[in-house]
């Protein structure tokens, strides 16, 4: 029975994640290398929880309860009595192996272990643990409070047992499960990247301006944001990193990184948590940066 969950990362995701298991009634250990970008989670998950309260979505008692449950702390030594961890990290596949190889060894026997990649092999990941048959992809969507949809992977190992358990464990958070097979970006990724990245591809050869584009498909096709600006969001690196992942996974050109996606990401334009990227969010609107 899973009472007591880490979460290794305390950035957008990993924050987001330990918002929705606090005010489901779990506890919460929620590790980060920086003391700095902890302090920085609790405000946002205290932030975040306050609003819910003020529009009466939930009670200031359970709210005050649900942020006491959360333990922050720097470093992965206090993680051993979790009885779920999931590594919330950058899109990095070789920081995942890292993370995984240093939390193996202090978790207990039973402990299940999971990660939020948005497109990295569940398979190749578990295959650097202790316990590839305990290990599964809980990809979670953003913004995690918000978003009702959380993709279950299972690798080639995955148990039966640590699949129901997972299943079971999102449902009590409030949230839809939906099964994909373990195949680069999974579901959601697969489809929505590659619409951003033609969104992107689009700007590239001057069919359209930022503007123009996502104006188009917020009015053309009833999206609530268009791709450039929903890619802002996400953050270009990320982006970039999904497109990499489907591009060498499946080895077909139509997933090329756009060019113009690449150069925005080496100019360390990265999206909104830079305050800049397709739009500039540095001042009181944002502006097209093209």
């Amino acid at each position: 029975m899973v009472q007591k969950v880490g979460i290794i990362g305390a950035g957008q995701m990993g924050n987001g994640i330990a918002h929705v298991f606090c005010l489901a009634g779990f506890d919460v250990l929620m590790s980060d290398i920086s003391k700095d970008n902890l302090d920085k989670a609790m405000q946002i998950i205290e932030s975040n929880i306050n609003r819910q309260v003020a529009k009466g979505r939930v009670s200031e008692e359970d709210a005050n309860a649900a942020i006491a449950r959360i333990t922050p702390v720097v470093g992965t030594d206090k993680i051993g009595d979790c009885d779920l961890v999931i590594e919330a990290a950058t899109e990095n596949e070789e920081i995942k192996k890292q993370i995984f190889q240093d939390v193996c060894s202090k978790l207990k026997p039973d402990a299940l272990l999971a990660t939020n990649t948005s497109s990295i092999s569940i398979t190749r990941l578990a295959s650097t643990t202790d316990r590839p048959e305990k290990f599964i992809g809980l990809h979670f969507m953003n913004p995690v409070p918000v978003m009702k949809l959380v993709e279950l992977i299972r690798g080639i190992a995955t148990s039966e047992e640590t699949y129901s358990t997972a299943k079971e464990v999102v449902t009590k958070l409030g949230k839809t499960t939906a099964s994909s097979e373990d195949f680069p970006a999974f579901i959601v990724n697969r489809i929505l990247l590659p619409m951003i990245n033609e969104a992107i591809y689009t700007l590239y050869e001057g069919v359209g301006s930022v503007e123009s584009i996502d104006k188009a498909m917020r009015l053309g096709a009833n999206h609530p944001m268009g791709p450039l600006q929903l890619a802002d969001f996400i953050g270009l690196d990320t982006c970039l990193s999904i497109m990499q992942v489907l591009f060498e996974g499946l080895a077909d050109s139509k997933y090329r990184p756009c060019p113009l996606l690449v150069k925005y990401v080496e100019a360390g334009w990265l999206g909104q948590k830079v305050g800049r990227g397709f739009y500039d969010y540095r001042g009181d609107e944002p502006v097209p940066t093209r």
